[in-house]
Parts: structure tokens; C-alpha cells; sequence
């Protein structure tokens, strides 16, 4: 399964935006641009680079792949409603990133490992794959045999030090280990500083 595994730490520096928690402490000391002449490098300039820019922060905040985003908003352009929003809706209700919201994960990338590894069930079926799209009446839990590893036995510290914003449409059960879909995101529960439209301008050059 393709992913980006470069640093992720760099990649918030390039895009001035903090893509997960420890990247807020590194920026607080090392801000600009990664790289040999990173501070000689101007950030803003055309309207095209700042689209650029807003769309590779976003991309890199939900952990796609630029073919995997480019599906994504073309699916969101065909869909009913506001194409900005449709795109982040759609993000949010990734399996992974239900996990991240839940609380189950300090990051997306360990959700999506998680994921990935096999340790959810998704209605009673084992799945495996970050990028399933939950439904409203989905039911998203931690396999038996997963909730005796020495991970999930930790998962009431895991979920104390992710600090995860309670979402309307998601209940979230950390004795049972279950997460259930009871809605769909709202906008404003989408990650906080998107600028969408600029995603979609981008998308309709």
C-alpha cells in the first residue's frame, strides 16, 4: 500500500502549518522553509502557489497521495453541495481518520497503521484498508483478539494524551472500545485553518 513516509516534521515546515502535535513544538524553534536555502525561499507570491499550498496542506494533513486526493475531488465535484465542503466531509469520514478523531491514536499516521494492520472491525468484518468511507450507522471496533495487546490495554492514557474534541457524529465508547457513526461531519468539525475554496480553484484552473 503506497504512502508518504517523509518526515512529517519537515513537511509542516514547508507548508507552515503543524500536520500533527509535535510538529508545533519543532516550528515554535525552527520555523521556514526546510532545506539548505529554505529561508532564501519566498513564501506567497501568485494565486496559484498559495492554491498549491492550501491544497498540499491538506493533502498531507488527511495523508493522501495526489492521486488519491485528485480521485477524492473529482468524486466531491460530482457530489451534491458545496465541492469544498463535500472534499472535507469526505475526509473526515476516512476509517483512519475516524480512529484519529476518536481518540484511539495521537496522529493520523498511527491510525492509520492501526488501520492498516488489521485491528478494527468494521460492522463485524475485519478491515484493513485507512481510506473506507464510513456511513451513518457504521459501527467501527477493536477486534478481540486486539484488545489484549499491550497498545489497546493502554488505550484510556492513549485517549488522554490525544485530547480528542467530542464530534456530533461520532459516539465514542473507550471501555468497549467502540466507535459508532451516528451522523456526518459538519464543516466546522473538519480540521481547524482550511481554506477550501482555494483547493477547488486550483481544481478548476
Amino acid at each position: 500500500m503506497a504512502r508518504d513516509n517523509s518526515p512529517i516534521v519537515k513537511q509542516s515546515r514547508r507548508e507552515g502549518y503543524a500536520l500533527a502535535p509535535k510538529a508545533h513544538k519543532v516550528m515554535a524553534k525552527k520555523s521556514g522553509i526546510p532545506g539548505e536555502h529554505g529561508n532564501m525561499r519566498v513564501r506567497g507570491g501568485s494565486l496559484y502557489l498559495t492554491q498549491l499550498r492550501e491544497k498540499q496542506k491538506v493533502r498531507r494533513t488527511y495523508g493522501l497521495l495526489e492521486k488519491q486526493f485528485a480521485k477524492l475531488m473529482k468524486e466531491a465535484q460530482k457530489a451534491e453541495g458545496l465541492t469544498g465542503e463535500k472534499l472535507l466531509e469526505f475526509l473526515e469520514r476516512r476509517a483512519d481518520n475516524a480512529v484519529f478523531r476518536a481518540g484511539f491514536a495521537t496522529t493520523r499516521r498511527q491510525a492509520r497503521q492501526l488501520v492498516s494492520h488489521g485491528h478494527f472491525l468494521l460492522n463485524g468484518r475485519r478491515i484493513d484498508i485507512p481510506s473506507i468511507r464510513l456511513n451513518p450507522g457504521d459501527v467501527l471496533e477493536v477486534r478481540p483478539i486486539s484488545q489484549k495487546s499491550e497498545y489497546f490495554k493502554n488505550l484510556p492514557n492513549i485517549m488522554g494524551a490525544a485530547a480528542a474534541t467530542p464530534l456530533s457524529w461520532l459516539k465514542v465508547d473507550g471501555k468497549k472500545m467502540k466507535i459508532e457513526v451516528t451522523g456526518l461531519p459538519k464543516r466546522d468539525e473538519a480540521e481547524a485553518g482550511i481554506n477550501e475554496q482555494l483547493i477547488v480553484e486550483y481544481y478548476s484552473r
